[in-house]
């Protein structure tokens, strides 16, 4: 397995490298330059948390996200809680996912396939941010492709030890990423068309020999074969059904802002796991080609790409599910189409195709280095609030937040930059670990627990110019009754007020 020259010549260069060491380059440039966004302030807080605050939380609300919770638990006890180190797994992840798209390109088609395949998905924007995302969808991409590796190799040529590798990946998907289990009904179709029983093979070897994979009731007979996955799924179903069940019933809470999804949403698809409408244009046109010009080869990627997508798009017209960055597994099954389109043409004009690709995604680029709130441009600045309360606080000082049960979690915002340095949080009764949850609760008489507070720091989400005024119920009665504003800061997304008490 090797990088094709112009002149046909192999390079002791294995397929995998240059995909996986330029995806490595994007994600780690500029890996800590935008702050933890929302979604990553709740893994920082669940993986900071102890192995039994971790089993807590997964029985109340984020069962789903437990696993990947528990893997960096164990990471960042070994690597520290910087934004560097909480994005570094999925970096790497997203690296070795570009390597395994090249080499399922290589068992595909051939080496230039894999080749562009996977140059092609280290140039998406979509691939920087979520490799520069503590949060699992990384990691899923790689287990996705490993997964269809693996069932391609063990169709070809079936053995014990092929099988057991593919259940052990497929299992990993699935407690990675529920919704990465639609991957299972692409799988169904290659086992029961075969359209992935011949071709290239590791080692370069070529299939096809008698009675492994041609018919009859050899092992590698498609009845067999068919045998050979139902025996491996069982296990992987028994193994995913707890997590699966304990989910389900947190759906209602967990995705309590997701909207049903609508037909305009299917469109946008492309544009938002390549993170850019220009880039996810072109590489849906050439994945359309590649799949038109692949025939019953490309049946496999086809496959990996739309049963997925049609099934969550299906499943988010009964219930609230369908939201596009739990489809990013599906984008190097895209880029496999794509790099089978572009390998029809000459390598020179195929790699300008790649780098003008590149190029056409650098403002999205720019941009999710900048932040990465969504939707885009919706940055809650936590860093600049909590680089203004370490400044000026005293001893004594508290700090109130208004809401304090949004998903915006304001309070773990000014935590995670500020540790041990953040003001007493006047008004916690019980913390987020203790309750098993992602929000806190605050005592019912914030009168008497402000009682003894001089100055109070009140974080608020939005931009408010009468902060006091923007604090509802019995909360907004105290600090009104008590304090007044000494100074306000208004940052993008949050503001941030200083109160000092009356006479």
């Amino acid at each position: 397995m090797g990088v094709r020259l112009s002149g046909g010549r192999l390079r002791a260069v294995p397929v995998w490298l240059v995909p996986a060491t330029v995806t490595l380059l994007a994600t780690l440039a500029g890996l800590d330059a935008a702050q933890p966004w929302r979604d990553e302030l709740a893994t920082w807080s669940a993986a900071t948390r102890g192995v039994a605050g971790l089993f807590r939380l997964a029985g109340t609300i984020d069962a789903a996200t437990g696993p990947y919770y528990l893997l960096m638990h164990a990471w960042l006890a070994v690597a520290g809680d910087s934004v560097a180190a909480l994005r570094l797994p999925s970096a790497l992840a997203m690296a070795a996912t570009a390597g395994l798209t090249a080499v399922l390109g290589h068992r595909l088609w051939d080496t230039r396939v894999g080749t562009l395949a996977g140059l092609l998905f280290a140039v998406l924007p979509g691939t920087s941010r979520y490799g520069q995302e503590a949060r699992p969808y990384a990691l899923a991409g790689a287990l996705a492709v490993l997964s269809t590796l693996l069932l391609v190799d063990a169709l070809r040529r079936p053995s014990r030890w092929r099988w057991v590798g593919y259940a052990a990946a497929t299992t990993a998907l699935g407690l990675t990423h529920l919704v990465a289990l639609t991957l299972l009904a692409a799988h169904a179709v290659a086992v029961l068309t075969g359209s992935v029983r011949t071709g290239p093979a590791a080692g370069g070897e070529v299939e096809g020999r008698a009675g492994e994979s041609s018919g009859g009731g050899g092992r590698g007979s498609p009845d067999r074969l068919l045998g050979y996955w139902l025996a491996t799924v069982v296990p992987v179903a028994v193994a995913v059904a707890p997590l699966a069940l304990l989910a389900r019933g947190q759906r209602a809470r967990q995705l309590d802002w997701v909207d049903a999804a609508r037909p305009g949403d299917l469109a946008a698809l492309a544009g938002g796991v390549a993170q850019s409408g220009v880039v996810g244009g072109v590489l849906l046109g050439l994945a359309a080609l590649g799949a038109a010009r692949a025939g019953r080869r490309g049946l496999l990627p086809v496959s990996c790409v739309l049963a997925p997508v049609l099934l969550l798009f299906l499943a988010g017209l009964v219930v609230p599910i369908w939201v596009p960055r739990y489809l990013v597994f599906v984008v190097p099954f895209g880029c496999l189409l794509a790099g089978a389109a572009l390998s029809s043409a000459r390598l020179p004009a195929a790699l300008a195709v790649v780098a003008l690709t590149g190029l056409l995604g650098l403002p999205d680029q720019a941009a999710l280095r900048r932040t990465h709130e969504w939707p885009r441009g919706a940055t809650v600045d936590y860093r600049a609030v909590a680089e203004i309360v370490g400044r000026d606080r005293q001893p004594g000082d508290a700090v109130v937040y208004s809401p304090r049960d949004s998903w915006l979690f304001l309070d773990l915002g000014l935590r995670y930059h500020l540790g041990g340095r953040t003001p007493r949080d006047a008004l916690l009764v019980e913390g987020q670990e203790r309750r098993g949850d992602l929000w806190a609760v605050e005592c019912d008489r914030p009168a008497e627990c402000l009682a003894e507070v001089d100055r109070v720091w009140l974080v608020l989400a939005g931009r408010r110019s009468e902060p006091l005024a923007a604090v509802p119920g019995t909360k907004g009665d105290a600090l009104r009754d008590r304090f007044a504003v000494a100074r306000v800061w208004p940052r993008p997304g949050i503001t941030l007020a200083l109160l000092t008490r009356r006479g």
